[in-house]
């Protein structure tokens, strides 16, 4: 169903973050809230300023009206100069530490202190300790920001505790979602008919723990044999360009490694395809994961270590809470799992149930309702009234 405006006048909306088709969480998010927006709201113009990599750039769709050079200060203040002078009634930001420039992320500070439209920023890692330069940066985001959106209770209890931030200031959204089926028949197309499937998805890198369900496997294997460990997605770009593909190489004769980047097609196959999830991530800050929640959204019996988000998400019988860099409880947890088809499904009913709540034309009604908010209570001020012919897109 799409809709209009309500309240707010919101004509024109920019988002900043990564955008398809660089390889990244944010890239995706920021993607689909963009495109969910515009399904839903049909007047409403989004337009999206796009981060990239130092010396980088990507043949973008043209909802992408203007990029930044992660490393270039002045790319910043020439993508302020267009939203200001295009008219922009709200910018939402996506904010992850390293999208951006500058110490601890601070190159962004010097385009948001020059808009003079409000800013609804999503906040995608919280710290509970930051250094002295992530909470000088954070402090003046939250102060810059009309509004400050995070996907946990337990992220907006961050904010008020750490940075002292007001709680009626405050939006907690869930982390979208597409609508993904609750179940299929895709493992014959994938070469995996007869065995039970544990997946792990998404960027690889050193943090997400993969090896101590690798070596969970023989355990799981003595008791059934037939079972497979699909790790599927690329390595992170910052460490492939960093140390190579050492850390993949490492494990890769011991799963069945997918080493891509996949489409959503694709992903919705191997998610119908698992019986059982597992996210082993060793960063216990965490406070989201796009993986977990589509995991959840597609209703999967999910394990996963305690890290923030994963706390929250699987909490109420959603799904399994194992410790960290513990292999020996991630085997009796499959085992378990696998011994019994009830609790199994069971856990993905429940987590279908939560999933819900999180799909994307649903978020996409409360992020729009978040910047109505911001707007209407918007402090007048001068706007750029020139017209500014801007480089805007890289050629």
């Amino acid at each position: 169903m799409r809709h209009g405006f309500a309240a707010g006048g919101i004509c024109r909306l920019a988002i900043l973050g990564n955008h398809l088709p660089r390889q990244c969480g944010i890239a995706t998010f920021t993607t689909d809230l963009s495109d969910s927006i515009a399904a839903q709201f049909s007047n409403l113009d989004c337009v999206v300023v796009a981060m990239n990599d130092a010396g980088k750039s990507y043949l973008y769709p043209p909802r992408v009206g203007c990029e930044i050079d992660e490393s270039d200060i002045g790319s910043y203040q020439r993508a302020a100069d267009f939203l200001n002078a295009n008219k922009i009634d709200v910018v939402s930001v996506q904010h992850e530490y390293g999208i951006f420039g500058g110490k601890a992320g601070s190159h962004v500070l010097a385009l948001l202190r020059e808009l003079r439209m409000p800013i609804v920023t999503t906040l995608h890692t919280i710290l509970g300790e930051p250094d002295p330069l992530q909470r000088r940066g954070m402090d003046e985001i939250t102060q810059l920001s009309k509004r400050l959106v995070v996907m946990s209770a337990h992220g907006a209890a961050l904010l008020r505790n750490v940075h002292g931030v007001p709680e009626q200031k405050i939006d907690v959204i869930p982390h979208g979602i597409p609508s993904l089926p609750l179940a299929g028949r895709s493992k014959n197309k994938l070469g995996l008919e007869g065995k039970a499937v544990i997946l792990t998805f998404g960027l690889l890198s050193p943090d997400k723990g993969i090896e101590h369900v690798i070596d969970a496997l023989p355990a799981i294997l003595a008791r059934y044999p037939d079972t497979v460990y699909v790790v599927l997605g690329a390595t992170h770009p910052h460490i492939k360009e960093r140390y190579g593909e050492s850390y993949r190489e490492s494990l890769e004769r011991r799963a069945l490694f997918h080493n891509r980047f996949v489409s959503r097609g694709e992903l919705v196959k191997f998610l119908s395809a698992a019986d059982i999830y597992v996210t082993p991530y060793l960063n216990p800050e965490q406070s989201t994961s796009g993986t977990l929640a589509y995991a959840v959204g597609s209703g999967k019996a999910v394990i996963s270590t305690p890290y923030l988000y994963a706390r929250e998400l699987l909490a109420d019988g959603r799904g399994i809470l194992v410790p960290w860099r513990d292999s020996h409880t991630i085997a009796s947890a499959v085992v378990d799992l696998l011994s019994d088809d009830a609790k199994r499904l069971a856990f993905c009913a429940r987590a279908a149930a939560h999933g819900r709540s999180m799909v994307w034309p649903a978020v996409a009604r409360r992020y729009v309702q978040s910047f109505e908010r911001a707007r209407s209570r918007r402090r007048s001020g001068p706007r750029v009234s020139r017209a500014l012919e801007l480089p805007a897109r890289h050629v």
